[in-house]
């Protein structure tokens, strides 16, 4: 399966999920990261009237377990998160943010990711890391 055909099927995997609520869209996926992205409008917003961190928490392990999972499938396995965590660093009124997941270390049971969210002008807004465990498992395609 090509990479392009892996970004079709992940953003088929979002129908009827969070992700499709949150209206994120992957739209680049390489050996080792993936890239999506999320509107930022009253959806998405606190009482502030700014980005909710459990949306960008939201968004951050969305990337970072769909990554995983689309490298563990082709083994008959499944991702699932068991840790994230998140700094909040910049604040976000609407527009688009932007994330890429990026592997950092890929073990047999156990994936760690690093995952960026940031603004149109690729300010940081949140910083995550994330814990996947590797289980016997398959996912429906």
């Amino acid at each position: 399966m090509t990479n392009t055909e892996k970004l079709t099927l992940l953003n088929q995997w979002n129908k009827d999920t969070l992700m499709e609520t949150l209206k994120i869209v992957f739209t680049e996926l390489g050996d080792d990261y993936l890239v999506g992205t999320m509107p930022v409008n009253s959806r998405v917003h606190q009482p502030l009237k700014m980005l909710h961190g459990g949306a960008s928490i939201a968004f951050a392990e969305s990337l970072g377990s769909c990554l995983s999972n689309i490298l563990v499938i082709p083994d008959g396995k499944a991702a699932i998160g068991t840790s994230i965590n998140a700094n909040h660093l910049k604040s976000k009124t609407e527009g688009i943010v932007t994330g890429t997941a990026k592997i950092k270390r890929k073990g047999q049971t156990l994936h760690f990711l690093e995952i960026e969210i940031k603004d149109e002008k690729a300010s940081l807004i949140c910083h995550c890391t994330m814990t996947n465990m590797v289980i016997n498992h398959t996912i429906e395609k």
